[in-house]
């Protein structure tokens, strides 16, 4: 089931040249930086795709682990790392991807004359096909 927050504790490996982070509760979520600063950013970026792409897949979220069950080592420290899912599926589902398509030179050419925007164009021819009125 989707939840809009999640909250997983990160374990920040701090050694002299940089820091990793990763999510135990979360195999293949590891993320670094090179101050606290970068890597607490990477770890937020890091955590909210990868449950980006677990909610797209169907996968079982898991409950995060209790603070005082993770078990850590010298040079490491643990920080809890939050991810607000409404902003970031919005996000992602409207983020802008390049598509590549074939035309006419000649129309080409008279679209640039008349300095069309290309992107805007197709947007709308899309929305009309398909037979969306509202504004995304």
């Amino acid at each position: 089931m989707k939840k809009d927050l999640y909250v997983f504790p990160a374990i920040f490996d701090i050694d002299d040249d940089g820091i990793s982070v990763e999510f135990p509760d979360l195999p293949g979520c590891f993320t670094c930086g090179d101050t606290i600063d970068e890597a607490y950013k990477n770890a937020k970026e890091a955590l909210e795709l990868h449950l980006y792409g677990m909610e797209k897949d169907n996968a079982p979220i898991p409950e995060p682990t209790p603070l005082d069950k993770i078990k850590i080592q010298k040079k490491q420290s643990i920080m809890l790392i939050e991810a607000w899912m409404p902003l970031v599926r919005s996000e992602m589902e409207n983020r802008a991807i390049k598509k590549t398509l074939t035309i006419p030179k000649w129309l080409n050419d008279i679209a640039e004359q008349k300095k069309v925007n290309f992107s805007q164009v197709l947007q709308r021819a899309l929305k009309e096909e398909l037979g969306i009125k509202e504004k995304f």
